[in-house]
């Protein structure tokens, strides 16, 4: 129903990227994909690049006088920093006479925890920029683009998205299931780490500082909770329309991300039923079921549908593979040990990872959320929405 591509390299021209499936009548909000693109470039620990940034999305098809048209939009990010690497990152065989920027030698030596080895070997490229030009977080500032468009098809439907960090290096919030919605959805975006604890914030910041005088990298965990999400997205009848599978892939995608966690997450396998699954009790009149849980442990997933809750989706992030202070590695050129290479890289990036996190559980809702409903406008989208929950009243209407 709803899909994207993206193209691009870190040090290339520009981003660009494709989403296809947007029903058409859907009013765009260009400040909002800007907001997003600016907390995805915010956090304690980010590098030198952020400060040469400033992305910005130009829409370039599918939106006419500030709504869809209903075929696939598309979107550019310009690359502030490509004057500098005209010359290394040309398209062309030959040089132009006037490309700007340093003659960098080919990289020869991969990093342990990147792409570089592995890419080189399957693409027969012996300089690895070919490789971590692409493999590069950068590529994220195009999904998260895309995402932004996503959360305004989500509001539409009565669905927002937030997140909060709650693991960074040692330091580990207690009990995020108690950090609700409203909680989380309070910070600032401006804040350092978007931890919902002030005092485990400062510890968490004192940690990338340590890490930073020391050559070294820290990772992380970020949750995103989404509000407002009906009951019945996804499906439990093929293993690939699970909306959990579909959920943890997406967020395996990106970058650094090495687990994911629904609900509880790991905590499942530690705990006896009777504290996993999550109760059912009546008398909420604010729900078209009328049902209501005392704990949301599942996550609000079920079977891999959506059963009302809030759904709460937990990333976990390695450290950065590139450090001040290099692993040992290999130089491909010569074959001998010598250290890994150094890109201009962060100490620390779960912040931003939170915010891309965000736009991938968008694209993976607003896909469900149009198979369910489907759609070709947003008029029939609001009529399907409404249909349907004033049959779910019906099917769950006290009973006299």
């Amino acid at each position: 129903m709803l899909r994207f591509l993206t193209a691009g390299e870190s040090h290339g021209r520009a981003l660009v990227v494709i989403l296809e499936g947007l029903p058409a009548g859907l009013v765009i909000d260009e400040d909002t994909i800007a907001r997003d693109l600016r907390r995805r470039q915010g956090g304690y620990g980010r590098g030198r690049r952020m400060a040469i940034e400033s992305d910005r999305a130009e829409i370039i098809s599918g939106v006419r006088a500030g709504e869809t048209l209903g075929g696939p939009v598309a979107m550019t990010i310009q690359n502030r920093d490509w004057t500098n690497w005209q010359y290394t990152m040309r398209s062309t065989a030959e040089p132009p006479d006037d490309a700007g920027g340093a003659r960098r030698g080919p990289v020869t030596r991969p990093r342990p925890g990147h792409a570089d080895l592995a890419g080189g070997a399957k693409y027969e490229r012996d300089d690895l920029r070919d490789i971590l030009e692409r493999a590069s977080a950068r590529e994220t500032a195009a999904r998260v683009a895309a995402g932004a468009l996503a959360r305004q098809l989500l509001a539409r439907a009565g669905i927002r998205l937030t997140s909060h960090v709650f693991t960074l290096g040692g330091t580990t919030v207690p009990d995020r299931g108690a950090i609700d919605f409203a909680r989380a959805s309070a910070l600032p975006d401006d804040g350092p780490l978007r931890c919902v604890d002030p005092v485990l914030e400062k510890q968490m910041i004192d940690e990338i500082d340590r890490a930073r005088e020391a050559g070294d990298t820290l990772g992380g965990a970020f949750e995103v909770i989404a509000t407002g999400v009906p009951i019945g997205l996804g499906s439990y009848v093929q293993w690939d329309r699970k909306l959990d599978g579909r959920l943890a892939q997406a967020l395996m995608s990106i970058p650094a991300i090495k687990a994911v966690g629904i609900g509880l997450g790991p905590e499942v396998a530690s705990r006896p039923g009777s504290r996993v699954h999550d109760e059912i009790v009546g008398g909420d009149a604010s729900r078209a079921t009328g049902l209501a849980r005392p704990t949301n442990n599942a996550g609000g997933l079920e079977g891999g549908v959506t059963n009302g809750e809030d759904l709460r989706i937990s990333g976990y992030m390695k450290p950065i593979s590139t450090l001040m202070k290099p692993l040992r590695s290999v130089d491909l050129a010569t074959m001998t040990e010598a250290p890994a290479a150094i890109e201009r890289s962060d100490v620390c990036a779960v912040p931003a990872a939170a915010v891309v996190g965000e736009a991938m559980v968008a694209l993976v809702l607003a896909d469900a959320l149009l198979e369910r409903f489907g759609g070709d406008s947003i008029a029939a989208l609001d009529r399907a929405m409404a249909s349907a929950e004033q049959t779910i009243r019906a099917r769950f209407a006290p009973k006299r």
